[in-house]
């Protein structure tokens, strides 16, 4: 049965607001630390390399619950509205400093213990939110459309926090940019909120099996050791989305040290926010029309290009173009080619989000043709995972290169050249590295496409079938009874 256009916006709405505090926590975590309460980012590199390593551990925990709930609403709903609720409470916590004094033992303890309710909350509905796609339908070709619903609106809530954070800030702290910071997250956890009541109340689960037997811990890890498809699915990803993390975690820095132009950041962060929707828009239509394989490589060779001529152009300007007063910013030659390509970049990474959802969905299948039963969560917990690990790889790789290149501290307004050299670099010129990485292990390793993909598929249809001739079997006989 076909799911209602309604029922899939109100399942993709919840997307938003997880966005607008991944978005946050991606963009300008690390930029709050930094520069508000004297962190240093050498120890960031160690703390996200911490909560990484409990995550490793409770993301599958997190799967294994899930796939073990069994309520009158369902699998999933009451884990998003519990995990959306307790990550934008602590979304709050993050942006806010109670007083302590910057670059002291406070600061440090409270940074990490907020960070780490930050992965424990997100993961809480992370996981739940995303195994909804292939409960919602079977059908590969609507599966497709389901998934690109909710990475449309999780642009929307990147969108918002890039084009609006900068500005909200600096109005709502009237000159105290912590205090703007903080009011800042609570409109938007506000807002998260709503959201994810609307996708609760909004949706129902669909092809839930029944439950034969609790799935353990040690099963889940089994799970994930015995499915290779779903390891090469990891790191194809990981590589792909810690470039554009790298972007965008460092965009902040590099419009505000490197240029000195943060009014900027508003417009990249939008041309940015277009190119992905726009993105999401065409993996959906070309993939309906042709096979997804193509289209993934043609949406990673897009990106490689756009980052390449970026880093090529970090630093040219070229002649003045004027102030646009509807931005309040001067526009030059250089910065019009480098959103040019930016644009083009996003709009292949835009394309990846999706192919990243339906590919799990399409690991989930693989993982029931080859072991024999079904785990959506378990396998989409691992969405969860790989976003933080790339997230982590991001902080770690910006904390070294920080550090390496002397970024000050005690006086964030003063750079050194090494700094800047080395944000530019971290922003452009290593993604180009990780997207080739990401192109070479998913044309060699992943196999989930052509002739074996709908064996796997009409294999896993037999099983569903059949074990839906038992339930109705069943049925009968009680019935008769």
């Amino acid at each position: 049965m076909a799911i209602s256009l309604r029922e899939k916006l109100s399942y993709g709405v919840a997307g938003a607001g997880g966005d607008l505090s991944y978005g946050m926590t991606n963009a300008f975590f690390s930029n709050f630390l930094t520069d508000n309460m004297g962190v240093k980012p050498g120890y960031l590199s160690a703390m996200f390399l911490l909560c990484r390593v409990w995550d490793g551990i409770n993301d599958p925990m997190m799967g294994t619950l899930v796939d073990n709930t069994r309520t009158r609403i369902g699998r999933f709903r009451p884990w998003i509205l519990t995990g959306g609720i307790l990550n934008a409470m602590v979304l709050v916590m993050m942006f806010s400093n109670p007083g302590l004094t910057a670059g002291g033992i406070g600061a440090y303890v409270y940074a990490t213990v907020a960070y780490l309710l930050w992965g424990m909350s997100y993961t809480i509905f992370d996981i739940p939110y995303w195994s909804f796609v292939p409960a919602l339908s079977r059908d590969p070709k609507e599966r497709n459309t389901i998934a690109s619903i909710p990475r449309f609106f999780c642009g929307v809530g990147q969108a918002v926090v890039s084009l609006f954070t900068v500005s909200m800030v600096a109005k709502l702290g009237a000159g105290n940019e912590p205090l703007g910071f903080r009011r800042w997250a609570m409109i938007l956890a506000g807002a998260y909120i709503l959201l994810v009541v609307i996708t609760v109340t909004g949706t129902k689960e669909r092809f839930t099996p029944e439950k034969k037997e609790g799935l353990t811990l040690k099963k889940a890890f089994i799970t994930i050791k015995n499915n290779d498809q779903l390891l090469f699915f990891m790191i194809t990803a990981i590589c792909f989305n810690t470039g554009w993390y790298l972007t965008n975690g460092l965009g902040v820095y590099y419009f505000k040290h490197v240029l000195s132009r943060y009014e900027l950041y508003a417009v990249f962060a939008a041309i940015v926010a277009v190119g992905q929707m726009l993105g999401l828009v065409l993996f959906t239509v070309l993939s309906n029309k042709y096979s997804k394989r193509p289209v993934i490589i043609g949406s990673m060779g897009i990106s490689a290009a756009g980052y390449l001529v970026m880093f090529l152009l970090r630093n040219f300007r070229g002649a003045s173009l004027g102030v646009v007063p509807l931005l309040n910013a001067e526009i030059d030659v250089g910065f019009v080619v480098f959103a040019v390509c930016a644009f083009f970049a996003c709009i292949g990474i835009g394309a990846m989000f999706v192919a990243e959802t339906v590919m799990l969905a399409d690991v989930v299948d693989y993982g029931e043709f080859k072991l024999g039963y079904r785990t959506d969560s378990i396998v989409f917990s691992m969405k969860s995972f790989l976003l933080k690990v790339a997230y982590s790889i991001q902080g770690l790789v910006m904390g070294i290169g920080l550090e390496i290149g002397k970024y000050n501290t005690a006086d964030a307004s003063v750079q050194p050249q090494s700094a800047k050299a080395a944000i530019s670099v971290m922003a452009f010129g290593i993604p180009v590295i990780l997207i080739a990485a990401s192109f070479a292990v998913f044309v060699t390793k992943y196999k989930l496409h052509g002739a074996f993909y709908n064996k796997v598929m009409d294999t896993v249809r037999v099983m569903h079938e059949k074990e839906e001739g038992v339930s109705d079997t069943q049925e009968s006989a009680v019935e008769a009874k």
